[in-house]
């Protein structure tokens, strides 16, 4: 029988210790898709256990590899893959879906698929990704909500500028080009570690993909792929989360197995708003001071600039700082749904378009919240642990897209939160 969970908090906490951070979502979905193109057995190691994760499994076993999961790796077998499409049920379960696109041409020839599902942030279009993807070969038509996809004879290599530095037009041009015949030059690609992190995955399976670092891709087309064994790179968005959690409540915690090269725009907004921060090679260690100083301005922009999916967390950390914090969110056109749910818990924020102003108060009160999405959903989560009384987050589910058993994280770090039935809600 399916029942609904919540997120229960006892706050106020101050959250202290030390803690390693999860291999990253964003890499990982890209990395799975990307085996579909690799004779044999990928091991992808330090895989977080994430239900789009699940979900991405469940994808490569319809197209017929074989998938395991050993502790903290995924094991994934493509040596057979005898299906092209993907069931509508499946793309509707996550945004990032689209990216087994490309993969599933290069290897099959064609690909069937409907457009993906996921968090509703406003327009994502795949325009991009089309285009792209036409450029070298693809025919692509549209009918009834659903893509077919296909190559006549070999895809080609060819000249690509992306209008804007999509994370996921350069992935599946990626996993196109990659075994595609001559060489495919991308202008203005996405420069996210995780896309560095799938070429390294790509090269060491036995590709031919340079990078420059000023967003120009030079990809020499092979004729085969071998699965090889890759650790997946932290993930700086939970790592992110977690210093926002620790500044939001007045804490002191070190973090592990992290890249703070990575992590640059939000530890520049953590010392701002008045955190000590000190870096080593795969380590953070946060203090934070009694109160927070408000933060002039906060601004999304592609990698290397503040990211998009850390906006909610670090919001919801400076909802009681001294002063005013403004926000221009300038990748997504409805990344403010978290704001609503925030006010319910007494933040002073008020939002005009792509931007928001948050007045610092001088106290949180537990409510019953719910989840709009990932990363805002992980904003409740730290309001109610810098809040008095309890807070209840519904939406758990969404939260588990992106972040393996948060709950227990902040457990050992000192936190008063469990997963509990949602009575209210619960399916009679």
């Amino acid at each position: 029988m399916f029942v609904l969970t919540m997120l229960k908090i006892q706050g106020p906490c101050r959250l202290e210790g030390v803690t390693a951070v999860q291999g990253a979502k964003n890499s990982a979905l890209p990395l799975l898709a990307a085996s579909v193109l690799c004779r044999g057995e990928s091991v992808f190691r330090n895989c977080p256990d994430l239900t789009d994760v699940k979900t991405s499994a469940d994808i490569l076993r319809h197209l017929g590899c074989r998938v395991r999961r050993e502790g903290d790796a995924l094991i994934v077998d493509s040596t057979d893959v005898t299906e092209w499409d993907i069931p509508d049920k499946m793309m509707r379960r996550m945004r990032s879906s689209i990216v087994f696109l490309g993969a599933i041409l290069s290897r099959a020839g064609k690909a069937e698929l409907s457009y993906p599902g996921g968090c509703e942030l406003g327009p994502r279009p795949i325009d991009l990704h089309l285009r792209s993807l036409e450029k070298l070969g693809a025919r692509i038509r549209e009918q009834h909500g659903r893509l077919f996809c296909e190559r006549q004879g070999d895809l080609l290599g060819g000249e690509i500028t992306l209008s804007f530095p999509s994370v996921g037009a350069t992935e599946n041009i990626l996993l196109t080009a990659v075994t595609a015949k001559g060489t495919t030059v991308v202008h203005n690609a996405a420069k996210e570690p995780e896309i560095g992190d799938l070429i390294a995955y790509l090269n060491r399976c036995g590709g031919d993909v340079r990078e420059d670092g000023a967003g120009t891709l030079v990809i020499r087309g092979v004729s085969r792929l071998t699965g090889c064994e890759h650790t997946i790179l932290p993930d700086r968005i939970a790592a992110a989360t977690l210093l926002s959690a620790a500044a939001a409540t007045g804490g002191s915690v070190t973090l592990e197995k992290t890249r703070p090269a990575h992590l640059r725009p939000v530890l520049q907004v953590l010392e701002q708003s008045g955190c000590a921060v000190k870096t080593q090679k795969d380590r953070i260690a946060l203090t934070a001071p009694e109160q927070l100083c408000a933060v002039e301005s906060i601004r999304t922009m592609p990698y290397p600039g503040f990211p998009t999916d850390s906006q909610s967390p670090v919001m919801a950390m400076l909802l009681k700082a001294k002063g005013v914090s403004v926000f221009v969110e300038n990748i997504f056109e409805s990344r403010f749904k978290h704001v609503d749910e925030l006010i319910r818990m007494g933040a002073d924020i008020r939002v005009a378009g792509r931007v928001a102003v948050v007045q610092g108060v001088s106290r949180l009160y537990g409510a019953r919240v719910v989840a709009p999405d990932l990363r805002g959903g992980a904003a409740l989560v730290i309001a109610g642990l810098a809040a008095q009384g309890i807070t209840e987050v519904q939406g758990v589910d969404r939260l588990d897209r992106g972040y393996d058993r948060l709950e227990e994280t902040l457990q050992k770090l000192g936190a008063e939160i469990q997963r509990v039935k949602d009575t209210l809600n619960k399916k009679k």
